[in-house]
């Protein structure tokens, strides 16, 4: 397990020896949030914090996936571009937010573009690979069903959704950093596992690439426990969609290479609730004209309800431990 512990640290401390020189960066050229208009109204005080701030836990988490990672950099090279790739369309977003004084940056569509182009390379990647293939693992069945031809699209449809899920869950201060602790940190016991069981059956080149995923995943979760000194109530900086959606990459591309798709819904729950939140709120309301929740997603309408930002940051973060605990019982 000590593979598992230095890249976390390794991270951890780039992250903060990044952040505060970061911080002063995106200060200095201005880079603040802007706030949406019909957002609670409490939020309208983080205007002009800093964003982009996805950046420190980012570089951290690289820094240290390059330190421990040994042997075939295959897997470990796709994950990082993964994430690099959704963070610049992040970026992209946050660019055009902060450039035009708008809550609003990349167009649906356009977002959309970059973020289907990236799933489908993706989903070619883990295809093509012998150790992944068109397998996922079925949980409490406890056995791999090959989706064949179907799955391409099925992949795709996951990468958007969960990239979008993380996105979405992006709200509040320390919220989607806090989580993506816990579900990176799973990630990387569930890779480690995996790699322990191939070397176990003699297939080294498989132990090689699950050893390097377990860094890559504990490496994320030290860069964003990191962050958490800088995002967490009242936030420095905010990590953008440059850090959502690079988050969101690095969630996915865990899943996908650790073919545990279908157990997302579990250890990514309170990511899930994020969207699934969002859509019934939107269903509701075109089919029956009315709102289920006061605001969407889910953690908005607890803090109009007058639940305590901290306190739904705090209760999204002791869930996600508990369906964390949950999938690796169902894994290990």
């Amino acid at each position: 397990m000590e593979q598992l512990i230095w890249p976390l640290v390794a991270a951890f401390a780039a992250s903060v020896a990044l952040g505060p020189m970061i911080l002063t960066l995106l200060r200095k050229l201005k880079l603040g949030q802007n706030v949406r208009d019909d957002g609670p109204a409490s939020h309208l005080a983080k205007a002009g914090t800093p964003s982009m701030g996805g950046i420190i836990f980012i570089l951290g988490g690289i820094v240290a996936t390059v330190l421990f990672a040994r042997g075939n950099l295959k897997w470990v090279i796709f994950c990082v571009l993964t994430t690099l790739g959704y963070g610049a369309v992040g970026f992209l977003d946050d660019f055009i937010k902060v450039h035009k004084h708008r809550s609003l940056g990349l167009k649906p569509y356009q977002k959309m573009i970059g973020q289907l182009g990236l799933a489908v390379v993706i989903a070619m990647f883990a295809a093509s690979s012998p150790e992944v293939g068109t397998k996922i693992y079925v949980p409490f069945a406890n056995f791999y069903w090959d989706l064949g031809w179907f799955y391409y699209p099925f992949t795709v449809f996951v990468v958007v959704g969960v990239v979008n899920s993380v996105n979405l869950t992006d709200g509040l201060d320390g919220l989607a950093s806090g989580v993506s602790v816990i579900v990176c940190a799973t990630f990387a016991i569930i890779a480690y596992s995996l790699a322990l069981e191939a070397e176990g059956a003699g297939e080294t080149l498989r132990a090689i690439n699950y050893k390097n995923l377990a860094v890559f995943a504990s490496a994320m979760a030290g860069g964003c426990l990191a962050f958490l000194r800088f995002n967490s109530f009242p936030a420095k900086v905010f990590m953008g969609d440059t850090g959502s959606l690079a988050l969101g990459g690095v969630v996915v591309i865990l899943a996908i290479l650790s073919r545990m798709v279908l157990l997302l819904p579990i250890c990514a729950g309170m990511f899930m609730a994020s969207t699934i939140s969002s859509i019934a709120q939107v269903i509701s309301y075109k089919f029956f004209h009315k709102r289920i929740l006061k605001m969407a997603p889910l953690h908005h309408h607890f803090e109009l309800c007058g639940v305590n930002e901290t306190k739904i940051v705090a209760s999204y973060i002791m869930i996600s431990v508990g369906l964390c605990a949950l999938t690796l019982a169902l894994v290990l």
